[in-house]
């Protein structure tokens, strides 16, 4: 069956995500809060529509990526939001970074509407998204992902079915902990090579061939020696990604103090003004302290 696609959020990631759907042939209606957004669109195989409820309305599988939770939770299950005009047996997939908690109660609102929900973060940044090789962590029923490949297959590569509603966001929660933690690990690796008079850069060359190599020193270990914190992944989105992953640890009685540290430098980034750089700025505060 064909499905009717809608996308809610066109920022960033969502901005490539449309393009890509609609070169692999689909038509979609989209929603942005914001019209410069929907100007920046780089096809012409879209229908706008006013409010999330009416492209709702139009839509048999909807695709929703905004910032936050209260953001998902407006254009979902809000007044204005997506559930208002669900169509009997509508897939929404919520392809946002949010909590697993709110994600598992919103599960419960679409099934009593006579929908689903599907909760499907993706990591790769802008770079993945463009590509279309996100890393795509799922949550929610099997037979709603089963129906939700076609679509996933045009937005990444490595698309897995991780569990049940919320165990997406569990996924991406630890994903972008990993991140956190292997930035700071970097940072202070160059920091101790700095203060022994080493080059950091050879540093970094003599790792990436050994049993520290991981995307993090390739990328953003480049990124720290170039000083080139062009944003890919703002280290705002990062921070709140992290008081996501804490609160989990906070409601499940755990310690995570590595997380706690990480935390607590990209929030002095955003205390610097510095949350519109890239997350691989967590250096700057390594580095420059």
């Amino acid at each position: 069956m064909a499905e009717n696609l809608g996308y809610i959020g066109l920022g960033i990631m969502g901005k490539a995500m449309v393009e890509n759907l609609t070169k692999a042939g689909h038509h979609v209606n989209v929603y942005a809060r914001r019209q410069a957004s929907l100007n920046a669109l780089e096809t012409d195989n879209i229908t706008p529509f006013p409010s999330p409820a009416s492209l709702a309305e139009a839509s048999t599988v909807i695709i929703s990526c905004v910032s936050d939770t209260p953001d998902v939770e407006e254009v979902l299950v809000g007044p204005q939001g997506a559930i208002q005009g669900l169509q009997p047996g509508a897939l929404v997939i919520d392809m946002s970074t949010i909590s697993p908690e709110t994600t598992q109660s919103m599960y419960q609102q679409f099934s009593k509407a006579g929908g689903s929900l599907l909760d499907a973060p993706v990591s790769g940044g802008e770079v993945g998204a463009i590509a279309a090789t996100l890393s795509i962590m799922v949550g929610g029923d099997k037979k709603d992902f089963e129906r939700a490949l076609p679509i996933f297959e045009s937005l990444g590569k490595n698309i897995i079915h991780v569990g049940a509603s919320g165990a997406g966001q569990v996924a991406k929660a630890c994903n972008n902990l990993v991140a956190a933690e292997t930035m700071v690990a970097v940072a202070e690796a160059y920091l101790l090579a700095q203060s022994c008079n080493v080059d950091p850069a050879k540093v970094r060359e003599a790792l990436l061939g050994g049993f520290a190599y991981s995307r993090v020193l390739e990328l953003h270990g480049q990124r720290v020696l170039d000083n080139n914190y062009k944003p890919g992944f703002k280290a705002k989105l990062h921070a709140k990604d992290l008081r996501i992953a804490l609160n989990s640890a906070k409601t499940h009685d755990i310690k995570m103090p590595g997380a706690e540290l990480s935390a607590h430098y990209l929030e002095t980034l955003l205390e610097q003004d510095n949350g519109e750089l890239d997350s691989a700025a967590i250096a700057k505060v390594i580095l420059e302290n």
